[in-house]
């Protein structure tokens, strides 16, 4: 019962998770444990402490001032906001389109209709958009309650079952990868876990959302919230690696290039070694993944970007807007998906490597409202947590560099 009582009070720490668990986790993750084992565990946990501050902060700021990190990005300086505007245009199309792929491609193994990937995406976005418009704030936030429990339980049974049925040891030692494509590979994983730096200001935007709602339940919460998030999706990503470690390392299958190819592989992969009576099982913890991220995305980028015009161009039509560039991202995901999906690889590669690159201007930002005038004292980050900040700073500018090194 008092679990119950707590879940209820949780919201944007959920839908963090619901937005984190997705292409990292289920491809990325699984990728990493495929391939190395346990070897990477050490650059999953290092990169989900450097980013922790970074996503905190959105949290904090938001409590501490009743407003999102938007608006503390316009009181710092209108071009902070201007060139958020202008990268979120540029790779929330792309974005989207993926998750709702990978989304489309294990519907159809989890619900057995022969449809189009196409007619699967279609109807998964048209659900999307209905359950972010019509339900709003409150519908997502008890839907992605369920969802988030159901992976987690799901992905925890099927990690028991994994060691239970596992034949040879797996190795513990943790590598640094020497191969160009291996480091290029920890660099990507490195960058998407558990997600890109923006997604701290969809968190704020639901923070500010839900205690308009709640009356102010997760401002009294403090930070519990978005720990239980954060730390549920660092559960996960070690689940999913070490699924990867348990069933596939050591297979000899050449595994998919692609993030749509290599979920359906993973599920084929996973039953065979399981067996086929956890079809479903394993079914159910892949779609409920990429289903949380396909629908927090759908939410999170309209109300971003209607924030931001709203901040920009002095709108204060909030609503109407973040209706408009639902539509409009739907429709733009769709008019990808019919025409532009063999590039998708190219469009693809592009979002990735902007979210990544751009990683040391969200945390800088974050870190200059936080400690700045427009954040009450007493909601400032301690010294001991603004030294641990730059000291992150400093590593994703380490971890650019070396990726564009890699790359040149």
């Amino acid at each position: 019962m008092r679990f119950l009582k707590f879940i209820k009070k949780l919201g944007p720490g959920l839908l963090f998770a619901g937005a984190a668990i997705g292409v990292s986790h289920l491809v990325q993750s699984t990728k990493a444990g495929a391939n190395f084992g346990f070897g990477l565990l050490w650059a999953l946990l290092l990169i989900n402490a450097v980013k922790y501050p970074f996503f905190q902060f959105g949290a904090r700021y938001a409590n501490a001032t009743g407003e999102s990190l938007l608006d503390g990005y316009h009181k710092l300086g209108k071009p902070f906001l201007v060139i958020y505007y202008l990268l979120t245009f540029a790779t929330m199309f792309t974005i989207q389109t993926a998750v709702t792929l990978v989304t489309a491609s294990l519907a159809t193994d989890l619900f057995g209709i022969e449809l189009s990937l196409f007619t699967w995406s279609l109807l998964i976005t048209l659900l999307c958009l209905a359950l972010v418009t019509l339900g709003r704030y409150t519908v997502l936030d008890a839907l992605i309650k369920g969802i988030i429990i159901t992976l987690s339980l799901s992905t925890l049974f099927a990690v028991a079952l994994a060691i239970s049925n596992l034949n040879t040891p797996v190795p513990l030692q943790q590598i640094l990868p020497h191969e160009t494509s291996d480091l290029i590979f920890l660099i990507a994983f490195m960058g998407w876990m558990p997600a890109p730096l923006d997604v701290s200001i969809w968190h704020s935007l639901w923070v500010v959302e839900k205690n308009k709602t709640h009356q102010n339940t997760i401002k009294k919460q403090g930070l519990l919230d978005f720990n239980v998030g954060y730390i549920t999706t660092v559960l996960l990503g070690i689940g999913f690696v070490s699924l990867g470690a348990l069933v596939l390392y050591n297979s000899g299958v050449p595994f998919e290039t692609s993030g749509t190819a290599f979920s359906k592989q993973l599920i084929t992969l996973y039953t065979k070694s399981l067996g086929d009576e956890f079809l479903y099982i394993i079914s159910i913890a892949a779609f409920t993944t990429m289903f949380s991220t396909t629908l927090t995305t759908l939410d999170a980028s309209p109300r971003a970007m209607a924030k931001t015009t709203e901040l920009l161009f002095n709108n204060s039509q909030s609503k109407k807007l973040r209706l408009i560039w639902s539509i409009v991202l739907a429709v733009g995901t769709v008019i990808i998906l019919q025409f532009f999906s063999k590039e998708m690889g190219i469009l693809i590669t592009i979002a990735t490597i902007l979210s990544f690159l751009t990683a040391p201007f969200y945390a800088y930002i974050n870190l200059a409202l936080i400690t700045s005038k427009h954040t009450p004292l007493v909601s400032r980050p301690k010294i001991g947590l603004r030294i641990f900040s730059w000291i992150g700073i400093f590593t994703l500018v380490a971890f650019n560099i070396w990726y564009l090194i890699t790359l040149l």
